[in-house]
């Protein structure tokens, strides 16, 4: 059921305008999200009804095909509910996209009867392959797997060994529902509710045509081009999914600064009775707080601007660029934290209350500096190694 000539007339404002009106339901159900370490039903269902899931999926299969910024501007307004639903609609979602460059056969696999279904995923590189006729056999267990209990296929990373002894292939096997185990080990701090299970998989054949390989993400030479030509499926697969795992901070530090205000504006300390509101500190961190966020926003909108102009034009990319607005994503958690981090201490000892608003962003913020694409110490020393003549050794760029 291929749905190439489905047209759409809703705009981005709309779809903004849709997550907007979910935050009081979102935050309504965090708390169940963080208890049952899993994303409402409900929650999921909205998103389906909003067309979220449609923002970045082709249009062939019944998708919008929209550009990226406005899916993550979705993403940062449902993470002013809910960081944890928001993290699992930027990494879910961003899959509709990746699918979009697996051969033909491949998407009618996953949307032929459903173009609803949901994948998964885990990069890690820990499938134990074999080479076979027609495919691979794999087996492992990947950690990590954003949103699993809510679809059907999964996405599972692994090397496939040189024939010639040679640096290993790493590629992105696509699995389904049938063929992977879920082991429900996911018990943390933050982002509870991303219910980030282990997948297992015990020796699965997976097809060659259901395989996609890091290299052409990278240079834009995915199979998936010769049907899906649009200039949103050449952008570079590092730069989409490294903003899907970073994005959600920025909506989550707006809600904690929205609810930050409502809170100092009234507070007064029960031991010397100054007012919260002329504390200079809680001044500072507000003032800082709404600058970064506006700030990130812009850099976010900008880089992408940039890059689907390249699409469009097919200019091609420029790597230090690229080395940079990658280390422009890697850098957002460890601002939001230490941001998030100063407007908990500011709140003093009422704000540490799990009631308060701030305590669920705080430590989902902090879970989420963890991943590793938002560790960007890595990435500043590739980037500034390669402003000072060395090699470029990042691929997920």
């Amino acid at each position: 059921m291929q749905l190439s000539q489905t047209k759409s007339r809703v705009t981005a404002a709309d779809l903004i305008a849709r997550a907007e009106a979910l935050i009081p339901a979102l935050r309504a159900r965090a708390m169940q999200c963080e208890a049952e370490c899993k994303v409402a039903d409900e929650t999921i269902r909205d998103f389906q009804d909003a067309g979220f899931f449609k923002i970045l999926q082709p249009k062939r299969w019944g998708g919008y095909e929209m550009d990226p910024e406005v899916f993550y501007a979705v993403q940062m307004k449902v993470a002013e509910g809910c960081m944890s639903s928001a993290w699992v609609l930027g990494v879910v979602a961003v899959h509709n996209w990746q699918l979009a460059l697996f051969d033909a056969q491949a998407q009618a696999d996953v949307w032929s009867q459903d173009p609803s279904t949901l994948i998964s995923s885990s990069y890690m590189p820990r499938a134990e392959v074999t080479p076979v006729e027609g495919g691979y056999r794999i087996s492992g267990r990947w950690g990590f797997s954003s949103g699993v209990d809510h679809c059907q296929w999964a996405f599972l990373g692994g090397l496939v060994p040189d024939p010639e002894g040679g640096a290993p292939d790493y590629r992105t096997f696509l699995v389904p529902r049938s063929d992977f185990e879920i082991d429900y080990v996911w018990d943390t701090m933050g982002l509870r509710g991303t219910g980030s299970q282990d997948v297992v998989v015990r020796d699965a054949f997976v097809p060659a045509y259901r395989t996609h390989r890091s290299k052409d993400g990278f240079a834009a030479t995915s199979p998936g081009l010769r049907v899906n030509d649009a200039p949103l499926f050449k952008l570079p697969f590092g730069q989409i999914f490294v903003r899907a795992v970073s994005s959600s901070s920025i909506g989550a530090l707006q809600g904690a600064l929205d609810a930050f205000r409502g809170y100092a504006s009234k507070r007064v300390s029960s031991n010397d009775f100054s007012r919260t509101s002329d504390d200079p500190d809680a001044q500072v961190v507000i003032a800082e707080t709404a600058s970064a966020i506006d700030e990130m926003k812009t850099t976010l909108n900008r880089n992408f601007g940039v890059l689907m102009g390249q699409a469009r034009s097919d200019t091609p990319y420029d790597l230090e660029q690229r080395l940079m607005f990658r280390f422009q994503s890697g850098q957002i958690l460890d601002r939001c934290a230490e941001l998030i981090s100063r407007l908990f201490y500011s709140c003093g000892a009422q704000g540490t209350y799990r009631s308060s608003p701030l305590v669920r962003t705080f430590v989902d913020i902090h879970t989420g500096r963890t991943h590793i694409a938002n560790n960007p110490f890595k990435v500043a020393r590739n980037y500034g190694g390669f402003m000072l003549g060395n090699p470029n050794t990042d691929t997920f760029i």
